[in-house]
């Protein structure tokens, strides 16, 4: 007489696979729409928290599968180790920026000039749904910057504004920011006048010149309409950058300012949703200027 042995059936793991392929399929499509298409910022993250949901019900259905294999032998364990996959995408994406939101100071706006920070040449806008937050940026919140990251200062280049000008210019294409709105790029020009032979140069110099020029009106430096952290010899470059998966919009301000022979960056880079940036707007900052201090190699000063 033979006797079969029937091992028994795992409904909580093959639950736990099917729970954990809807929560991978949201959160994949979620970043698809929310990177390459409409979705917006607080419409993705309340998809991919409901798809966490979905996947840490799978995870506990999974272990639920394991602990049966373990004890009676039931049918599942490829089905539970199917459903770890699937969730481990969702869960540690979760993960991370809760890690982050801990770990980070709650700030969404950061400046390497926390005493008079660069303005914005267009204030930026967006629907921010239900991630609320301060719109003033307080000097709280410009200490605990300072307390985070206390490296992230601007850079003094020993060159001309147009040099450093063009130096920028090539950084900025190079981390993919998309420049919105400028300001004073006129007073970058390079003076071609020094640079270029003029008409009638060899003329005879005691000759009157038919038209005499008119000296044109010029504002006083350091005034531009009473604008905090703004001169009127600045130039300014206002642009749009996003992380390159997920597609998370920050606004960037790159202020130059010509003091003494040499030029001043600074740098200001703002989250475009929410009280928190998880630390990538610094992280962002610090590679623009490593960057830019690279392309701009030997004109660095302190």
């Amino acid at each position: 007489m033979i006797v079969r042995y029937e091992r028994p059936y795992s409904h909580a793991a093959h639950w736990a696979r099917r729970l954990a392929r809807i929560a991978f399929a949201i959160f994949v499509l979620s970043v698809l729409a929310h990177r390459f298409g409409p979705l917006t910022t607080p419409h993705f993250l309340a998809l991919a928290s409901l798809s966490g949901a979905f996947a840490l019900i799978g995870l506990l259905l999974a272990a639920i599968g394991l602990t049966r294999l373990w004890q009676v032998a039931a049918v599942g364990g490829i089905a539970s180790i199917s459903a770890i996959a699937y969730a481990a995408l969702p869960l540690g994406f979760l993960g991370y920026g809760a890690v982050q939101y801990l770990m980070r100071p709650a700030i969404y706006d950061i400046s390497t000039d926390t005493v008079t920070p660069p303005p914005w040449i267009k204030v930026p806008e967006a629907e921010r749904s239900w991630l609320k937050r301060n719109p003033t940026v307080t000097p709280q919140d410009r200490e605990a910057r300072i307390a985070a990251y206390p490296g992230l200062t601007g850079r003094r280049y020993d060159g001309a504004l147009d040099r450093v000008f063009q130096g920028v210019r090539k950084v900025v294409d190079e981390t993919r920011v998309g420049t919105t709105a400028e300001l004073g790029t006129e007073n970058a020009r390079a003076n071609l006048e020094d640079l270029a032979v003029r008409s009638g140069a060899g003329a005879d110099a005691n000759s009157e010149p038919d038209v005499i020029p008119v000296p044109a009106w010029r504002p006083a430096p350091g005034l531009d309409g009473g604008i905090p952290g703004r001169r009127s010899g600045d130039v300014v470059l206002q642009g749009e950058w996003r992380t390159l998966i997920v597609g998370f919009r920050f606004d960037v301000l790159i202020r130059l300012r010509e003091e003494a022979e040499t030029t001043l960056v600074d740098l200001r880079v703002a989250s475009r949703y929410g009280p928190h940036d998880l630390g990538m707007g610094a992280q962002f900052a610090e590679e623009f200027l490593r960057a830019l201090d690279a392309e701009l190699l030997g004109i660095a000063g302190d």
